[in-house]
């Protein structure tokens, strides 16, 4: 499981060194994707196949689905750590989640999610509030 919050930099090849929490999840190799609010995610090989059975279940008639399903499997890049636990973000991803030297790595449970730590500094300020007044079922059963 992925939890935390970690501040890596990002190399001048492009490459990240993992969380010493993340590295043995990781190790036998992960696979990057395009996420949602322009973050990248970071699912371990097995996550992802999880991911992509859940996928398989989706209607081909669905045209949201078949530009999801396009959106995300077109940017996904299998990858494995080097020994020195670097791992190389392509740059297509780079430019897509807008990532610089500075990253802010977060744990989500099944999957580790990189973004730019300027997007999330923003995105943690707008939602943090939203979060703390929550009153209502958001997640069903949590609550």
């Amino acid at each position: 499981m992925f939890l935390g919050t970690h501040t890596p930099k990002l190399d001048e090849k492009g490459r990240i060194i993992l969380p010493a929490k993340f590295r043995d999840e990781l190790a036998s190799g992960l696979v990057l994707a395009r996420g949602q609010e322009r973050c990248i995610y970071v699912f371990s090989a097995t996550g992802f196949a999880e991911q992509v059975e859940k996928i398989r279940q989706a209607p081909l008639t669905s045209k949201l689905a078949r530009d999801y399903v396009r959106i995300f499997l077109s940017g996904a890049s299998d990858e494995r750590p080097d020994k020195q636990h670097r791992v190389t973000i392509p740059p297509a991803l780079r430019d897509y989640a807008g990532l610089d030297r500075d990253l802010t790595v977060i744990g989500a449970g099944d999957r580790a999610e990189i973004w730019s730590t300027e997007a999330w500094n923003a995105y943690y300020a707008e939602k943090e509030e939203a979060f703390s007044n929550t009153e209502e079922e958001v997640i069903p059963g949590l609550f």
